[in-house]
């Protein structure tokens, strides 16, 4: 479980390349240290996020849309709710992953990549 790591949450569609997702990631949060990739089941397998992961020596963490539907988030969206079956990804994949359910940078879209941190 993280100390001062950060929970990440994140959120992107099919086929994005892991430097992508590299970038968007430390955009959001500099060196900051990161304990694990949050995100919803259908996109934990994505070969872009596993090397991301990879490269920053971190694990995924994957939930259910239902799961991650149950969160109450700041920036829920109908569009994603049709898309992926909750109104939230990196947000409530985030609060689900962090110890402390705090979330410390709303969603924030970075190159078509939705980050938000959580502790």
């Amino acid at each position: 479980m993280p100390g001062n790591e950060l929970v990440v949450g994140i959120g992107f569609r099919p086929d994005t390349d892991a430097a992508v997702i590299l970038a968007a990631v430390r955009e959001v949060v500099g060196d900051g240290a990161v304990w694990c990739l949050a995100t919803v089941e259908r996109r934990g397998g994505e070969a872009g996020l596993i090397a991301a992961a990879g490269k920053l020596g971190v694990g995924i963490v994957a939930f259910s849309a239902e799961r991650l539907a149950a969160v109450e988030v700041p920036n829920p969206l109908s569009r994603t709710a049709s898309a992926v079956g909750t109104p939230s990804v990196a947000e409530a994949a985030a609060l689900c992953a962090a110890v402390d359910g705090v979330l410390l940078v709303p969603k924030r879209v970075v190159r078509g990549v939705t980050v938000a941190v959580a502790r």
